[in-house]
């Protein structure tokens, strides 16, 4: 076992700063910066390292999109139980859980993310479950508002979560979807709720500001 996967909690606050993502000022998350050593390693280091592209150490547009919105418009979550889905660094749920919702639970696969979350639930003083549970294809676990950032960037994992999604959303689920027109983003049965210019940065995307829609997933 290396280092950082001995303690992931250390490995996060080493190589992370405290900072807020432009479109939601309200949330403070540990991210990468170009002033910490994380930003700079390659694909082939963080092999070398066991550790997965830490994909939870940045603010995606999708995600800062959602988060704004929910926040905007708290009767959506607030009072219901909500899952923040592929959460990344827990903005969506943190947002939501401000937002007074009854209960959050963030999950994302990589338990380098659901370490993240939980250190950044706590920054911003909120109450946040986390998980590494794969849920895809689970049954409805009582989640009133399923929330998705940014999952549409490769085929197979976006057909398999659209097929769940759209099963949910089919059984009464409110279901919404930030994206910044990803590849495998669905083409039909989407609704699309508001849009905003994201800021971001030339080395996660290819502009600096991405045109980032909120969608309502519709019943399959």
């Amino acid at each position: 076992m290396n280092a950082a996967s001995a303690d992931p909690a250390g490995f996060i606050r080493r190589n992370t700063a405290l900072h807020e993502p432009p479109l939601v000022p309200e949330v403070k998350l540990h991210l990468a910066t170009e002033i910490v050593p994380i930003w700079q390693m390659t694909e082939e280091e963080l092999e070398k390292s066991g550790l997965p592209p830490p994909f939870w150490a940045f603010a995606w547009a999708g995600g800062q999109a959602l988060s704004r919105y929910i926040l905007d418009n708290p009767d959506i979550v607030s009072g219901k139980s909500v899952l923040d889905f592929g959460a990344g660094s827990g903005l969506i749920g943190i947002a939501a859980a401000k937002a007074r919702a009854k209960s959050v639970l963030s999950a994302d696969i990589d338990g380098f993310a659901v370490e993240a979350i939980r250190i950044n639930a706590a920054s911003n003083g909120v109450k946040v479950e986390a998980t590494a549970e794969d849920l895809v294809g689970v049954e409805n676990r009582g989640w009133e508002v399923i929330l998705v950032g940014d999952m549409c960037y490769e085929r197979p994992l976006a057909e398999r979560i659209e097929a769940w999604l759209r099963r949910l959303a089919g059984e009464g689920v409110i279901v919404l979807i930030g994206d910044p027109g990803r590849t495998y983003l669905p083409k039909t049965g989407l609704e699309k709720l508001i849009s905003y210019a994201v800021m971001t940065t030339r080395e996660l995307e290819d502009t600096d500001v991405r045109n980032t829609s909120v969608w309502r997933v519709l019943p399959g």
